[in-house]
């Protein structure tokens, strides 16, 4: 019986097919099918990780001898050996100095609707001066430096000043508090911090200043903190620290010359949330940023220059990188926003679209549930006519989001380009290419040179069965280790299965070769001896009309090990009560069995989440079972939905 993720929701026309961008790579190289091709750049990995940035155009300051070498180990893989180049110079001096040098580089739009605009070469000439001070502050080659600054227009140069020169950039999250940007600067021992006077967020300034002043005085090695004032308020000013933004640029020169950097020297330490213990700073090269970013942008979501492309996420996310440098290398236009996506109206993001004419956007299925609230009378179908292709990221969907944004956003004309991967190879482990058909909530397979399986306890290849997803070779975008903690990287990711890399994730292939994710398996639910993702029963929940939110978590259970609770919230028109929730644990049931029948479904206003709208359900977890302690609560940016989960015992 066909379901509503078994039936083929989207097929590409000849003219999609004739037209992407893969497809001329495919031609260079003599492949006939997207089977083909997935073969070949994962089992032929050399070849495909060779072939690729020739193809992609990536220009070298002196080409590598070698593509790879494994003589350290697996985990240590060393990728395009004796070659140096520059994110920066790939992504923007080349096309400042070419034919795109008057094209739209950056349109950036802050909450309360202020714009900026700039073309390749104003983005170059903001970007050298920018790199000329730091030069003159003495941050060399191999420095760290901090960004924690908004998603406005120079968020942009200053990470892109920071490849530039060849230091470290650190973009750290603007909605985490004092300690965690703390954490962060101290481990990677940085000496010079980004930051703004405020940020916007629903209407309400976060003054990031006087945060960052707080950090700054936990962490001994920051000598300077440069301010991006967007008023002339009075703000706390350390004399003989302190610097503003308008004075640090007018004393830049338009003209900075770009450093040549190893192919596996660092570009960026990209932390992790912190969710348990220490944050890792995942390390990532100019090589293997670059080359990875680039290839999903340009192949896998198809980007042309004419492209303009957004992604609702921050500087300290993964996404907000990847989008900078990726669109930016093969020359299209990135959109940014400051702000939230449903303020001061729930079509704030559609406006975004109509207003700047984004054919490529990006969001996660979190965000799309709550903006679902508020139904489609907001949406005008003109608006979304520039659209071409959705992408999404961050978690499972469920059945209803996925036809949702497919139906109303996309207008079944958009294919939905569902990836996954993460912070720790900055990019993917599988993403749809739009050669091929596409099947609701599915990631349709492999990236693109990414040797991935589905595993089993026993670490064998499982189809049609829930598994870890692991991959079987290296990539060159994969974490140049831990910063400082090399032993904790190979216990992360290389311990289990040698020289196979874990990720962490659940995954399953259908019997049509589609690929789907279930969920982390640290989250995962151990009920009478079977396990079972909480990504599958809150995607039974909400094939009920009345649920819009749910989170599903296990917890402790004398007979069956854990018992299943669930927490749902609710659309506007619909109402807590005894009988919704027996009659969603019916649902539950009837969609997946009596083994997963919840032990207790829970009414709640709100889910903790992420600012990029993932769940946090190691929070909900230890609020309903009475932790004294709830651990590292920095990335969570609704924390009063937190106090709102009801304790064990107490419900």
């Amino acid at each position: 019986m066909m379901t509503r993720t078994s039936q083929v929701a989207w097929r590409p026309d000849q003219q999609i097919v004739a037209q992407a961008n893969i497809t001329r790579f495919m031609r260079e190289h003599g492949i006939a099918s997207y089977e083909e091709l997935i073969r070949r750049s994962t089992t032929e990995i050399e070849w495909f990780w060779d072939a690729l940035p020739r193809a992609l155009g990536v220009e070298w300051c002196t080409p590598y001898t070698r593509v790879m070498d494994t003589a350290s180990g697996i985990p240590w893989t060393e990728w395009y050996v004796g070659g140096t180049l520059n994110i920066t110079h790939n992504c923007l001096d080349r096309h400042a100095g070419g034919v795109a040098a008057d094209r739209p580089a950056l349109i950036a739009e802050t909450e309360d609707g202020q714009l900026t605009s700039w073309t390749y070469s104003a983005l170059a000439e903001r970007v050298s001066r920018i790199a000329s001070v730091m030069r003159g502050l003495g941050i060399r080659r191999g420095e760290t430096v901090g960004i924690y600054m908004p998603m406005i227009a120079d968020v942009v140069t200053i990470l892109l000043a920071c490849l530039k020169i060849g230091a470290v950039a650190i973009p750290i999250f603007s909605g985490f508090a004092p300690r965690a940007v703390a954490e962060r600067l101290r481990d990677g021992g940085a000496r010079l911090l980004f930051t703004a006077d405020y940020g916007l967020r629903r209407g309400r300034r976060i003054e990031l200043k006087a945060l960052a002043d707080e950090a700054a005085a936990m962490t001994p090695s920051i000598k300077h903190l440069v301010v991006c004032r967007r008023s002339d308020e009075a703000i706390p000013w350390m004399v003989g620290r302190d610097m503003a933004w308008d004075e640090f640029l007018a004393s830049g020169t338009p003209m900075c010359e770009t450093e040549a950097m190893a192919s596996m020297e660092p570009a960026m330490l990209l932390y992790t949330s912190g969710t348990t213990g220490k944050p890792k700073g995942t390390v990532h090269s100019h090589a293997g940023a670059l080359i990875q970013v680039a290839k999903e942008i340009g192949y896998h979501f198809d980007l042309k220059t004419s492209d303009r492309f957004f992604w609702l996420t921050d500087i300290g996310w993964m996404m907000g990188p990847w989008m900078i440098i990726g669109c930016l290398f093969h020359g299209g236009t990135v959109v940014l926003y400051e702000g939230a996506p449903d303020y001061p109206t729930a079509d704030r993001l559609w406006q975004l679209v109509a207003r700047h004419h984004i054919t490529i956007f990006g969001i996660s299925p979190t965000a799309i549930r709550m903006l679902m609230r508020e139904g489609v009378d907001r949406i005008t179908r003109g608006a979304l006519s520039s659209l071409r292709i959705l992408g999404s990221t961050g978690e499972p969907w469920d059945p209803e989001s996925w036809w949702w944004y497919f139906e109303q956003i996309g207008q079944r004309r958009c294919p939905v380009v569902n990836i996954s991967g993460g912070t720790d190879i900055i990019g993917c482990f599988l993403a749809p290419l739009i050669i091929k058909e596409l099947k609701p909530c599915s990631l349709q397979g492999p990236g693109l040179g990414m040797a991935v399986e589905v595993w089993n306890e026993a670490g064998q290849p499982v189809r049609e069965e829930v598994g870890y997803l692991v991959a079987t070779r290296p990539a060159p975008s994969m974490t140049r280790g831990f910063w400082k903690d090399p032993d904790r990287y190979l216990d992360a990711y290389w311990s289990r299965w040698p020289g196979v890399w874990n990720h962490g994730d659940w995954a399953y292939i259908d019997a049509d070769g589609h690929w789907f994710l279930h969920g982390r398996a640290d989250d995962t639910i151990k009920v009478a001896g079977r396990r079972i993702g909480p990504a599958e029963i809150e995607g039974a929940l909400m094939e009920h009309p009345a649920v819009s939110e749910a989170a599903a978590i296990g917890v402790p259970d004398p007979i069956k090990g854990e018992a299943i609770v669930c927490f749902a919230v609710l659309g506007r028109q619909y109402a807590p009560s005894i009988e919704l929730s027996e009659e969603l644990k019916r649902v539950v049931v009837s969609l997946l069995g009596k083994g997963d029948r919840p032990e207790q479904v829970l009414f709640v206003t709100d889910l903790p989440k992420t600012r990029s709208a993932k769940i946090i359900r190691r929070l909900i977890r230890a609020r309903y079972l009475g932790a004294a302690d709830l651990g590292d609560l920095s990335s969570c940016q609704n924390p009063e939905a937190i106090g709102a989960i009801p304790s064990r015992g107490r419900t």
